[in-house]
C-alpha cells in the first residue's frame, strides 16, 4: 500500500483561506516546550493581525523570541474536506496609535459581521456584559502583527 499525499495549495488558495477564517493557532518558542495558543485574527493590508490579552505565558515567550509559526485551518464536521496553511515569521507589537486604532475597529467589525458570541470578550480580558466596542480602547489587549513571513505552506483535501 502506498502513501497518499495531500495536494499542496497554491498562493491563491491559501490566501483565500487566510482571508476567510478568523481563528489561528500561534506557536511560540517556549522553553523547554513550544507554547501554542489560539488567537482571533484579521487579514488587513496584506498582514495578519492578532488580538490578545496583556497577560499569560505567551507574553514572556514573545519577549524572549518573536519568531512564531501560525496555523489557519478549515474543515467540515465529518473531516471529509479540510485545508490548512502554516506561516513562519515574527510577530511585533503594534505601537503606532493610528494603526492600532484602525485594527481594533476592524476586529470589532469582524466580531459583528460573523455574529460571534459576546463570550469571546472573556478571551480578550473583558466581560461578556461589556459592549464589543470596549476593545477599541485597547487598554486590556495587545495588537500583534505578523511580519517577516519566510514561508507559507498549505495543504487541502476537498
Amino acid at each position: 500500500m502506498s502513501i497518499v499525499k495531500l495536494p499542496m495549495m497554491d498562493k491563491e488558495e491559501y490566501d483565500m483561506l487566510i482571508q476567510q477564517e478568523y481563528v489561528a493557532r500561534v506557536v511560540f518558542n517556549g522553553k523547554p516546550y513550544p507554547h501554542i495558543a489560539p488567537f482571533l485574527y484579521i487579514f488587513e493590508g496584506g498582514h495578519m493581525y492578532f488580538l490578545s490579552t496583556r497577560y499569560g505565558r505567551k507574553i514572556s515567550h514573545f519577549k524572549m523570541d518573536s519568531h512564531v509559526s501560525v496555523e489557519v485551518e478549515r474543515y467540515t464536521p465529518d473531516l471529509s474536506a479540510y485545508s490548512f496553511a502554516t506561516l513562519r515569521g515574527r510577530i511585533k507589537l503594534v505601537e503606532d496609535t493610528a494603526e492600532k486604532k484602525e485594527v481594533l475597529n476592524e476586529f470589532i467589525a469582524m466580531i459583528r459581521k460573523r455574529g460571534l458570541s459576546k463570550n469571546i470578550l472573556v478571551a480578550l480580558g473583558y466581560s461578556p456584559k461589556d459592549p464589543v466596542e470596549a476593545i477599541a480602547g485597547g487598554e486590556r489587549t495587545y495588537v500583534w502583527k505578523l511580519v517577516g513571513v519566510r514561508r507559507i505552506v498549505g495543504f487541502r483535501k476537498q
